[in-house]
């Protein structure tokens, strides 16, 4: 049986009593049949094998839809097996890699760590007024740098030297000279090593959380400074791309400063 290229039922039966089809009719003239019957026996032969041509479109609308369902199924075990022949070699790729390094699969027991010291460091007065009054102040002064300077100058200062200051009503305050005046060697946070940078941050956000801090900014400020050291610039071996993470750094944090 031919396949057929179209749907039958959309065809429109011809006029068979028109001049084309002439020479169709006078085959069935006949002493009993007229030109009329004749024209009417042609159209009653297309009908006929019209509805046999829709019956067949329909089996084979049908048996097309069979096929390509047959084929989805078998396509979807085909996917199916690979998935399975994959997944069968991954676990037999990971059951030999096991076999061959059962060392690093071995469960570690936890051991104890060490706790976060709870000793106290000793900041620069200056720093930590910044801090109370919750303005800028650069990270040098919790590098262990700046640490040891604040250590030594607390043993070498004159506690009784005193200077005035304008308060924040603009009235004089007399203030300890030592908290006025910031350390001679204070290093911009853009000239900061990264190892001096790494070493600030956590004492830095201990003292945040010293002068009572809203939790939500040194939230902010942690993960901040995280996002910059776990920056791909942060270990580069180029030294401009280090220098440019830690400029950034301070001009945001600057700029954080500002705007509150």
């Amino acid at each position: 049986m031919n396949q057929l290229h179209s749907d039958p039922s959309l065809l429109v039966c011809p006029d068979f009593t028109g001049e084309p089809y002439r020479a169709s009719r006078a085959t069935f003239i006949s002493a009993t049949t007229s030109d009329a019957q004749a024209a009417d026996l042609l159209c009653a032969v297309w009908v006929t094998t019209n509805n046999s041509l829709c019956a067949q479109w329909q089996q084979q609308v049908a048996e097309d839809e069979r096929l390509r369902g047959k084929q989805q199924r078998l396509a979807e075990e085909e996917t199916e097996r690979q998935w399975q022949a994959i997944h069968l070699e991954e676990e037999a790729t990971k059951a030999d890699e096991w076999k061959k390094n059962c060392a690093k699969h071995l469960p570690i027991p936890v051991c104890p760590r060490p706790d976060c010291t709870d000793d106290e460091v000793l900041v620069s007065d200056f720093a930590l007024r910044k801090i109370d009054k919750g303005q800028y102040v650069e990270l040098y002064y919790w590098t262990n740098v700046g640490l040891q300077e604040a250590h030594s100058a607390y043993h070498t200062r004159d506690d009784e030297g005193m200077m005035p200051t304008a308060g924040e009503d603009g009235s004089t305050v007399w203030i300890n000279a030592a908290v006025a005046q910031p350390s001679p060697g204070v290093i911009a946070d853009r000239n900061l090593s990264t190892v001096e940078f790494a070493q600030a941050v956590p004492h830095m956000i201990s003292a945040l959380e010293e002068h009572d801090w809203p939790v939500q900014r040194i939230s902010m400020l942690a993960c901040f400074w995280g996002a910059i050291m776990l920056h791909r610039y942060w270990n580069s071996t180029d030294c401009v791309a280090q220098r440019a993470v830690l400029i950034y750094q301070e001009e945001q944090r600057r700029a954080w400063h500002n705007a509150i």
